[in-house]
């Protein structure tokens, strides 16, 4: 499995000051999207949008090792220059209606709270420079809706785009990733 786009940190540095202070802003507690950089993909019928200094790369999916009794979201497990990579299917996870595996299916590597975790979506779109008012706040939904992770939401030429807290959902107790100290 080779990436099909890298975004480490060396790239990310390439940025410029403006990036470094967007991700110090990235490293403070949940706040209103901002604006910035962000990955697009699809999942299903939606269009969601992260922040771009949360992608490591983007790689083609390959199947990973299963890893017993694992939620039905979590796919197993791959390695990836000698980590040990969880892989989560957001598709699954966010209960969308199919989670085909074709050509276009990627998995996104991100590093939320200084782990590695890969996130299997059905395409990728682009790299977005949204600005701040052009991201409206997110709708509240009723309780029994956890919406926690939504940001906000933007319209990007006719398409919307549902912005997401990738940090937020991947560290929540309920996917069981991370250690609750993190």
């Amino acid at each position: 499995m080779q990436p099909l786009v890298d975004l480490s940190a060396s790239h990310v540095a390439a940025a410029g000051p403006a990036a470094g202070a967007q991700a110090h802003a990235a490293a403070a507690p949940m706040a209103p999207t901002v604006a910035g950089q962000f990955l697009s993909f699809r999942l299903g019928a939606e269009e969601y949008g992260i922040d771009i200094l949360k992608v490591q790369e983007i790689r083609s999916y390959e199947a990973p090792t299963r890893i017993a009794s694992a939620l039905a979201f979590v796919k197993g497990v791959v390695n990836l220059r000698g980590v040990i990579v969880p892989i989560v299917d957001l598709r699954l996870k966010l209960g969308c209606e199919t989670a085909d595996y074709n050509s276009f299916t990627v998995v996104i590597v991100l590093n939320v709270k200084g782990r590695v975790v890969g996130a299997v979506v059905d395409s990728v779109s682009d790299v977005l420079e949204l600005s701040a008012d052009s991201i409206k706040p997110a709708p509240e939904m009723a309780s029994a809706v956890d919406t926690s992770f939504i940001t906000g939401i933007s319209s990007v030429n006719e398409r919307m785009l549902i912005m997401m807290d990738i940090e937020s959902l991947m560290a929540s107790p309920d996917m069981g990733l991370m250690d609750s100290a993190n």
